[in-house]
């Protein structure tokens, strides 16, 4: 064996001892493998507001459920637990509303900024604002929500 072949071996197994070592030290927080969102939607509500959510291709800027289009990078907010931040009656307004950016100005460039939905139907702009108020974050989690919303927002982390 050269001592090149030696030096990759040892560094595998020092990767490998370290991964294992870490797996045994870690110790798991209370809420490590529990899902922190959850919603309260009705089973028809959902279905609704999902197929609106696929049929505006929600899912190129936003995630749901982990429904996102992974080939695009735009920083647009997760929508879980959007509704432990904004009302269902905000929610309505912001989706009616002709100009977005004038409710949440946008860092974004022009083509990845939110679009309006004041031309969708009203009782679809209803369906989606009361799934989006639906969508709840565990208590647990809320500060780490509210974290990651201002991050998406406005660039840059909180208290900085």
């Amino acid at each position: 064996m050269r001592r090149g072949e030696k030096a990759v071996l040892a560094l595998i197994g020092l990767v490998v001892a370290g991964g294992m070592l870490h797996s045994i030290l870690h110790v798991e927080g209370p809420h490590d493998r529990e899902i922190p969102y959850y919603s309260t939607a009705t089973q028809e509500v959902a279905e609704k507001a999902m197929d609106i959510y696929r049929s505006q291709d929600c899912k190129n800027c936003h995630s749901l459920w982990t429904l996102k289009n992974m080939m695009e990078s735009v920083p647009a907010p997760i929508l879980d637990g959007i509704g432990t931040l904004r009302t269902e009656s905000w929610l309505y307004d912001y989706l009616s509303s002709r100009n977005p950016q004038s409710v949440i100005p946008s860092r974004l460039k022009k083509e990845y900024q939110m679009p309006s939905y004041a031309a969708l139907p009203d009782e679809e702009r209803r369906v989606l604002a009361k799934y989006l108020a639906s969508l709840k974050v565990k208590d647990w989690y809320l500060e780490q929500t509210r974290k990651m919303e201002y991050e998406k927002l406005t660039g840059k982390e909180p208290g900085k």
